[in-house]
C-alpha cells in the first residue's frame, strides 16, 4: 500500500469509527501539550554524557555517509570512516578517511598535529593540556571541527543543551544487535537524531545530523562502534611524520 493510499484508508477508518452527535458519550478532556523539550530526552543525553565521562580511554569507529552539494545544486554522497582513539585527559587521535580526503590528527597533551598524507603536508601547533580545551582552541583559532566532537562535551557545562528547541523520545530501536532508544532533537538551524543503547552502558550507536535552514543543506549519517577497554601502546599518541612529508605552518582563522 502506498503512503497516499494508507493515509486515505486511515481517514476513512476515522469516519467509520466516529460516534455521531447525541450518542451520550462525553468528550474527553483536552490533554496538555507535552513540553517542546521533554525531560526524559534531556535525561537520556545526560546519562549518556555521564557514562562517556567515566571512560578513561576508548576507541570508536564511525562509518559515515556525508552529503555535499555540488556547483549544480545536486547532492552527492561520500562514504567514509572516522576513528577516534582517546585517553583522558590529554591524548587523542582522529583519523578521517573518505574517497575525497584523508586526514590524521594527533594530540599528545603538549602539541597537536594535522596530517594530510595524500598531499604530503603536516602542521604542528602548541596545544592546551586537556582534550576539552583543545577542541575550543581548534574551533576558535583554526576553524577545525571534528565530526561528532560533541561526544566530548555532552555532560559538561559546554554541552549546548540550552540551544535545544525541541527534543523527544521517538521509540525503541535495534541497532547492530543492541537494544536502543531513538531520540530526535532540534536546535538553531539543525535537526539531529541519536540512538542510545539501553542498559548500564548508554553509548551512542547512531547519529543523523541535518541542516534545516535550506533544503539543499547536506546531511551526515554515522554508525558508531565502540571499544571501551582498548590497550594503547606507549607511543600510540606520538606523531610520526611519514617519509617525505613536509612541515608547513597552519594559518589562524581568528584575528
Amino acid at each position: 500500500m502506498t503512503a497516499r493510499r494508507f493515509l486515505m484508508a486511515s481517514c476513512m477508518a476515522v469516519g467509520l469509527f466516529a460516534f455521531p452527535h447525541g450518542t451520550g458519550f462525553a468528550a474527553a478532556p483536552a490533554e496538555k501539550s507535552p513540553p517542546a523539550v521533554q525531560p526524559e530526552a534531556i535525561d537520556a543525553l545526560s546519562k549518556m554524557g555521564a557514562y562517556l565521562r567515566t571512560l578513561k580511554s576508548f576507541e570508536m569507529r564511525s562509518d559515515t555517509v556525508r552529503e555535499e552539494v555540488d556547483s549544480r545544486d545536486q547532492k552527492l554522497q561520500f562514504l567514509g570512516t572516522t576513528t577516534y582513539k582517546a585517553r583522558a585527559p590529554n591524548n587523542l587521535i582522529v583519523d578521517v578517511a573518505e574517497d575525497r580526503r584523508v586526514r590524521r590528527f594527533v594530540y599528545d597533551g603538549k602539541s597537536a598535529t594535522l596530517l594530510a598524507p595524500r598531499m604530503g603536508f603536516y602542521a604542528t601547533v602548541a596545544a592546551p593540556p586537556t582534550i576539552r580545551e583543545l577542541l575550543d582552541v581548534l574551533s576558535q583559532k583554526y576553524g577545525i571541527v571534528f565530526p561528532l566532537e560533541d561526544l566530548f562535551l555532552w555532560g559538561t557545562d559546554a554541552d549546548r543543551r540550552a540551544d535545544l528547541k525541541r527534543g523527544y523520545l521517538v521509540g525503541y530501536a535495534r541497532i547492530a544487535g543492541q537494544d536502543a532508544d531513538q531520540y530526535a532533537f532540534r536546535g538553531e538551524g539543525i535537526d539531529w537524531q541519536i540512538w542510545i543503547a539501553r542498559g548500564s552502558k548508554p553509548l551512542p550507536l547512531r547519529v543523523v545530523i541535518a541542516g534545516t535552514r535550506d533544503s539543499k543543506l547536506p546531511q551526515l549519517e554515522a554508525s558508531l562502534n565502540w571499544n571501551t577497554a582498548p590497550k594503547f601502546a606507549a607511543d600510540t599518541f606520538v606523531f610520526k611524520a611519514p617519509p617525505g612529508a613536509k612541515a608547513i605552518i597552519i594559518a589562524s582563522s581568528s584575528p
